[in-house]
Parts: structure tokens; C-alpha cells; sequence
């Protein structure tokens, strides 16, 4: 059983972190660092899904390291996301030898996300770059060595993510439709009761086992 015993906005300051057994972290880009700090100096354990912070990652990485801590970061917590993030990796290391398909992503989420692309577009191109011969990722691509990422804002769609392969005769889509925002809550808190009585830095592969 699970009791959520303290919410804290951006704007409040009085509160005691102490009285919670684990924090699960979905803010804003400029308030994620200062969460996650603020949870490992107290050795408390956190679950992050912020995006638009990883600039920092490295740092807090260390942070955790230096107090003993236990964080999981992770750009999406979908079960299904990440079971994709898997799939997406395997199809790219097929594809690498393939040179006739071209790659690009796009992703459709609804008007009030703030970042794009998502963090889970990203993480999957970063997957991709690691397994072809891209060396980055653009929403405005100058040259084929960038990967093209298109975004785009429609209504209260909660997340969709599709990677095509593209040759002169076919074209290979993988895709991950999310139907509804539950299985981002459920996926945090598998993730949040797996990371109890646990010390370091984790993923969701870890807490998935894959």
C-alpha cells in the first residue's frame, strides 16, 4: 500500500523531504536538479522522469555516488516505451548494414508538453545514432549524417512515437501509441518500489530486467 504524504510545487520551500520514505520526480526542467539534489543530500531515494535537464545528469550521477544515494532516471516510464526502447535498439543494429533505408523519427504529443522533441524521442535517437552511421539529431537537418526528428503538438494526444526506415521501393515502421497517461504513473511506481533498499544509479532496464 502507498500513501502520498507530501506534494511540493515549484514555489514552495516549507517542507521537510525527511518525512518521506522515497519521491518520485515530475517537474519542470528548472526545478529538476534542485529536486534530485535535494533528495540525495537527504538520502532519500528518487524517481525522476523530468526531460530537459540532462545537461546536469553527469553531475547528479556523481552526487548520488559521493552520498550512497539511489536514483532512477528515466525519459519515459511506460512499460511499453521501454520494452520499444529495446526493440527500437535491436532494429537498429539489423538496419546498420542496410544502407538503402534512410531513418528519421517523429513523435505526436498533446499542445502542453513544453519540450521538443520528447525525452523519449531523444533517447530513442540517441539509440539509433549509437547503431548507424548518424552523428546526431536535428528537428532541422542539414545533412544525412543528422537524424531527422519531426515534433509535432495536436490536441491531448499522451504520447506517440514512430521510427521509420525508408528505401525507394518500401518503407519498415516500428511504433509505440500511448492510449491513455496511467501507464506513466504505473510504470514510476513499479520503478519507485524496486529502487527500496537499493544504492546507486539506475534505469528502467534495470528495474525491467532486460
Amino acid at each position: 500500500m502507498h500513501e502520498i504524504i507530501l506534494k511540493a510545487d515549484k514555489n514552495q520551500i516549507d517542507f521537510d523531504i525527511n518525512i518521506a520514505d522515497i519521491a518520485i520526480e515530475f517537474s519542470v526542467p528548472e526545478a529538476a536538479v534542485n529536486n534530485i539534489k535535494l533528495c540525495l543530500n537527504n538520502q532519500i531515494p528518487i524517481v525522476s522522469g523530468t526531460t530537459g535537464w540532462l545537461d546536469h545528469f553527469e553531475e547528479m550521477k556523481q552526487l548520488c555516488h559521493q552520498k550512497n544515494g539511489s536514483f532512477i532516471y528515466a525519459s519515459n516510464y511506460s512499460l511499453g516505451v521501454n520494452l520499444f526502447f529495446e526493440l527500437n535498439t535491436q532494429l537498429a543494429k539489423m538496419m546498420h548494414k542496410f544502407k538503402q533505408y534512410d531513418v528519421c523519427l517523429e513523435e505526436i504529443h498533446h499542445t502542453q508538453k513544453l519540450d521538443a522533441p520528447s525525452g523519449t524521442a531523444i533517447t530513442l535517437a540517441n539509440q539509433i545514432i549509437q547503431n548507424s552511421d548518424k552523428n546526431s539529431w536535428s528537428l532541422n537537418p542539414k545533412n544525412k549524417e543528422e537524424l531527422r526528428i519531426t515534433s509535432k503538438r495536436i490536441g491531448d494526444f499522451p504520447g506517440t512515437h514512430s521510427v521509420f526506415y525508408t528505401s525507394e521501393i518500401d518503407e519498415i515502421e516500428i511504433k509505440h501509441t500511448a492510449l491513455n497517461r496511467e501507464g506513466f504513473a504505473f510504470g514510476a511506481i513499479i520503478a519507485a518500489e524496486w529502487l527500496i533498499n537499493k544504492k546507486g544509479v539506475f534505469t528502467m532496464k534495470d528495474v525491467l530486467g532486460i
